[in-house]
């Protein structure tokens, strides 16, 4: 790295996220939630929030002509790694190590370009500081793409994707042109109501539900309350959000959960049945905009090689998921989205 820096304090509004739902500002440092940090009481249970904390999708963005920087921050909880994007091209992944301060990327493009730097999305970030080489300038670079927001389980959360831009839904975010807020979370995508409203109030251009496998997996609801709630979880999002593209899609194939019943009585050829019959009620009532995608065109029994664990995509499975959703949703369903975002930023 240059021998001359100049520290651009982590709460310079010079420096956006995008990906976030809030943050949090604590003794010279920020950090990315994916749920309202001040209000994280009302979205129990306590792992929801211990997920919420890791930012998968979350990036930091500004604009620059340095050809080097250095992002600092407090000590890193656990070993991970960060992609650099130039002008949307990856500049390189950068290993770093549990406790780590500095991670810093040098050889950038010249002239002045946006970064955006994906942060990992297993592991808390909490930023102090951008140092730039003496002389180079800074802007802020708002990101003005159509918004997207996902809702899922730890496929979606992905901390087991190649890099943290190679989540499924980053994949779809960078072919598109979508400014990703991913609410993937481990374990904790069970058609909780207070998720729905929060899709339901934030700003977004496109919004998708994947909801089965979390559910299957605790049995917390069962064949008498899993279709109400999904028909919920629907009508919730469309008070905030009326007329956009909605897309619902139901679980990607598990072989050992297909045809059996969990201990509420559901398998998940059950749950794709009602996912699919929650959409068509909505849409019965003239939401022509709402969508089913059945998760077995997103990634069936032809990638059982891709399915390590029988549940979830390795990083090669992700990839290939990601790339089924943009065929299922943009070209099969001709999901389409205007060029920017049409809501605030």
């Amino acid at each position: 790295m240059h021998r001359s820096f100049e520290t651009v304090g982590a709460e310079d509004e010079r420096l956006t996220w995008s990906g976030a739902v809030s943050l949090q500002r604590k003794w010279g440092w920020v950090m990315p939630w994916r749920l309202p940090y001040d209000d994280l009481a009302l979205f129990p249970p306590e792992s929801l929030r211990l997920y919420a904390a890791m930012p998968s999708g979350v990036r930091l963005r500004f604009a620059t002509d340095a050809e080097a920087v250095e992002f600092q921050a407090e000590p890193t909880p656990n070993a991970g790694d960060l992609d650099l994007y130039a002008d949307d091209a990856l500049v390189r992944t950068l290993v770093f190590e549990e406790g780590e301060t500095a991670i810093g990327f040098e050889a950038l493009p010249r002239g002045m370009k946006t970064l955006e730097l994906w942060l990992n999305p297993s592991t808390p970030f909490l930023l102090r500081a951008v140092r730039l080489p003496a002389g180079a300038h800074l802007e802020r670079s708002q990101d003005r793409r159509p918004r997207w927001i996902t809702y899922g389980s730890s496929i979606t959360h992905c901390v087991w994707s190649g890099s943290p831009s190679l989540t499924w839904p980053g994949v779809v975010a960078r072919a598109k042109g979508l400014n990703l807020l991913s609410l993937g979370f481990n374990g904790e995508c069970h058609a909780d109501p207070m998720i729905a409203r929060l899709i339901r109030d934030l700003p977004a251009d496109f919004v998708s539900l994947k909801i089965g496998i979390n559910i299957h997996g605790s049995g917390s609801l069962n064949v008498r309350s899993f279709l109400p709630a999904v028909i919920g979880t629907i009508v919730t999002v469309r008070e905030g959000h009326p007329d956009i593209p909605l897309v619902v899609c139901s679980p990607i194939w598990s072989p050992p959960r297909e045809t059996t019943p969990n201990g509420a009585g559901m398998s998940l050829q059950t749950m794709r049945q009602e996912v699919f019959e929650a959409v068509e009620i909505v849409r019965e009532k003239g939401d022509k905009s709402l969508h089913y995608v059945d998760g077995l065109r997103l990634f069936g029994p032809e990638y059982a090689t891709n399915l390590p664990d029988l549940v979830h995509p390795d990083a090669e499975g992700y990839r290939i998921l990601g790339h089924n959703f943009v065929r299922e949703v943009f070209d099969r369903i001709g999901v389409q989205l205007p060029p920017e975002t049409r809501v605030p930023n």
